[in-house]
């Protein structure tokens, strides 16, 4: 596969050793095990870009790779296929695609960059129940998923969903759903920060830390410390 050979043709193994450690790939870490060949994201951008017309056959195979930049790969062409594409039938079998694919959606930087170009995109005009089973899921990028998929509707100014899925994650007991939460409501808030700060102050008390930081982040100073005291 011509695709597959560019990349591995750019591997470093100094960029892989430094990805290790980024992605937390140590025993006990949410990226443990996986592998890196060491090329950085827009060479991989590149290479997608030029093989956008290859074969779902080989799509797939990208995805499933044990090789953490091949999956992104594959991830970022069906990305660019769904946009591409017209045809409402080959849409929908991308979007099945990428959901098959959630096994192998497996670290923060592969969910961020394609589920609210595939997920969100796909959901905008149909029911999201969907979206709510994942936030219940077991499995951290699932969750993680569901949350960062709301994306795509914020930046529409369609909010519901972003602050209901919030409120079912709030008490989640994972770093990385924390972040992606309090990312998502200061993403709201820039489009409506009167919704925002109506959820905050019935949560930030009881709310984790990183999520309530992160959610803050943009607010003025000295409202951003009585939120941190608890003082609103």
């Amino acid at each position: 596969m011509k695709a597959r050979e560019e990349i591995r043709a750019l591997a470093n193994k100094e960029i892989a050793q430094h990805s290790l450690r980024f992605f937390k790939t140590d025993k006990g870490e949410y990226g443990r095990g996986d592998l890196f060949l060491g090329v950085r994201a827009p060479q991989i951008r590149s290479i997608a870009k030029e093989h956008i017309d290859i074969s779902i056959t080989d799509m797939k195979t990208l995805i499933c790779s044990k090789y953490h930049e091949e999956r992104f790969l594959g991830l970022i062409i069906i990305v660019n296929k769904y946009a591409k594409s017209k045809d409402r039938k080959d849409r929908n079998k991308l979007y099945e695609i990428y959901v098959s694919s959630f096994k192998h959606i497996n670290n923060w930087n592969l969910v961020d960059v394609t589920c609210p170009h595939i997920i969100g995109k796909h959901l905008m005009d149909k029911n999201r129940k969907i979206l709510y089973k994942w936030a219940r899921s077991e499995d951290l990028w699932t969750r993680r998923i569901a949350m960062i998929s709301t994306f795509w509707f914020i930046r529409r100014n369609d909010l519901e969903d972003t602050f209901k899925i919030a409120d079912k994650l709030l008490h989640d007991e994972h770093d990385l759903i924390h972040k992606a939460v309090g990312w998502m409501l200061r993403e709201a808030g820039k489009r409506d920060l009167k919704r925002e700060e109506t959820f905050l102050k019935k949560h930030y008390k009881t709310m984790p830390r990183t999520m309530l930081r992160y959610a803050i982040e943009k607010f003025p100073e000295t409202k951003r410390q009585k939120y941190l005291k608890g003082t609103i």
